[in-house]
C-alpha cells in the first residue's frame, strides 16, 4: 500500500467521524444533517433492508437513548493519545532537551480536564421536578416569544418554567436547557453549563499543547535528518530536491502512529475551539444553544453587530430584542458560573 492510498484512507476516516459528530451532536436542521440525509437516501437504494434496519436501530441506541458508550470512547481515545505521547513523543522530546516543566503540562491539564469531565457527567443540570417546579417558575421571566406562561410539558405533566425544555434522551425537563451532550451522557443546563464550558477549553488546551510538543519533535526530526537539503531520483532518472510532500511522506512512514495522533489532535483542537468560542459567545449574551436556534427565525432583523453590542451594555430587558435575558457582560457571565437557585417560599 503506497503513501497516497494510506493517506487517503486516513482522511476518509477523519471526514467520516466529522460527519457523524456534526449530524448527531449538533442541530437537527444543520446543513451537514441535510447533506448526510441526502447521501443516506442514495446509499439506501443499494443497501439491503436488514442492514438498513440494523444500522438505524444501532444509531438510535447510540444517539437517542442514554448510554455510556461515548464516555468509554472518550476515555479510550484519550488513553491512546497519552500512551503514544508518553511512550514515544516524551522520549524524543527529552533527547531534544525539552524541559520537564513543559512536558508535565499535558498531565496537569489531564487532571483538570478529568475533574471537569466528571462534574459534567455527575452534576444535575437542573431537572424540573414536582417538588421544585413552583419555585423554578420564578427564576426566569417569560419572554413572550420563545417561552410563554401556562405551557405544560405533555410528558412530565408540569408547567414549564421559562428557558426549560424536555429532553427526549433523558426523559425530563431541564431548567435553562442548552443541549444534550452524548459525550458526557447528560444534559447541559443551568447547573452544569460552567463545567461544560471549562471542560471544552481544557480539552482544547490539552490537545493544543500535545500537538505543539509533537509538532516540535517532528520538526527537529526533519532538521536533524537533513531531509530539507536532500534529493532523490525520479522515475525519469532526474535528480529532484526533496519537497514538502516528500518530507510529509517520510514522516508518515517513519512515525505513522505519531503522525496519526498529531492529525487527530489538530482536528480535535479546531473542532472544539470553534465549539468553545460559540458557547462563550452564548454565555456573553446570556443565551442557550436551544434559544439561539429557535430565535433565528424570530429576530433576524436584530443580528447586526451594532444591535448586539448595544444590548450587551443595556441591563434592562426588552421584549423586542433577541437577547432578552441579557443583563450586561459581567452579570451574564456571573449567571453562568454562579447559576441562580430556585428559592422556596416559607409557609407562614
Amino acid at each position: 500500500m503506497d503513501f497516497l492510498t494510506l493517506f487517503g484512507i486516513y482522511v476518509g476516516v477523519v471526514l467520516t467521524c466529522i460527519f457523524l459528530v456534526c449530524k448527531y451532536s449538533g442541530q437537527q436542521h444543520s446543513p451537514f444533517n441535510k447533506l448526510l440525509n441526502y447521501v443516506t437516501k442514495v446509499i439506501a437504494l443499494f443497501t439491503p433492508q436488514w442492514l438498513q434496519r440494523f444500522s438505524q436501530s444501532t444509531l438510535h441506541r447510540l444517539f437517542h437513548q442514554r448510554n455510556n458508550m461515548f464516555i468509554y470512547l472518550h476515555i479510550l481515545l484519550e488513553g491512546a493519545v497519552y500512551a503514544e505521547f508518553t511512550f514515544e513523543v516524551f522520549g524524543f522530546c527529552r533527547e531534544m532537551d525539552t524541559t520537564l516543566t513543559s512536558l508535565s503540562v499535558p498531565y496537569i491539564l489531564l487532571v483538570v480536564k478529568t475533574f471537569l469531565f466528571y462534574r459534567c457527567i455527575k452534576t444535575d443540570p437542573g431537572t424540573v421536578t414536582k417538588s421544585k417546579f413552583s419555585s423554578q417558575l420564578h427564576v426566569y421571566s417569560y419572554d413572550g416569544r420563545l417561552f410563554h406562561p401556562g405551557v405544560s410539558c405533555p410528558t412530565c405533566q408540569l408547567v414549564k418554567p421559562a428557558r426549560s425544555k424536555h429532553c427526549r434522551v433523558c426523559d425530563r425537563c431541564v431548567q435553562r436547557f442548552d443541549h444534550h451532550c452524548v459525550w458526557v451522557n447528560n444534559c447541559i443546563g443551568a447547573q452544569n453549563t460552567h463545567y461544560f464550558l471549562l471542560y471544552l477549553f481544557s480539552v482544547c488546551l490539552m490537545a493544543g499543547d500535545i500537538a505543539l510538543l509533537t509538532g516540535d519533535m517532528l520538526l527537529h526530526a526533519v532538521l536533524r535528518s537533513g531531509l530539507l537539503r536532500a534529493s532523490y531520483i525520479d522515475d525519469y532518472g532526474q535528480q529532484q530536491p526533496a519537497g514538502p510532500l516528500f518530507v510529509v511522506q517520510h514522516l508518515f512512514l517513519t512515525f505513522p502512529r505519531i503522525v496519526f495522533m498529531l492529525g487527530f489532535l489538530v482536528f480535535v483542537f479546531f473542532l472544539l475551539a470553534g465549539y468553545a468560542l460559540f458557547h462563550s459567545y452564548l454565555g456573553i449574551v446570556n443565551q442557550t444553544s436551544n434559544e439561539w436556534y429557535k430565535s433565528r427565525g424570530y429576530f433576524c432583523q436584530h443580528c447586526h453587530p451594532a444591535a448586539i453590542a448595544d444590548h450587551l451594555c443595556n441591563p434592562v430587558p426588552d421584549h423586542s430584542k433577541r437577547y432578552y435575558y441579557s443583563r450586561g457582560l459581567l452579570r451574564n457571565l456571573g449567571e453562568i458560573f454562579f447559576p441562580p437557585q430556585a428559592v422556596r417560599k416559607k409557609d407562614n
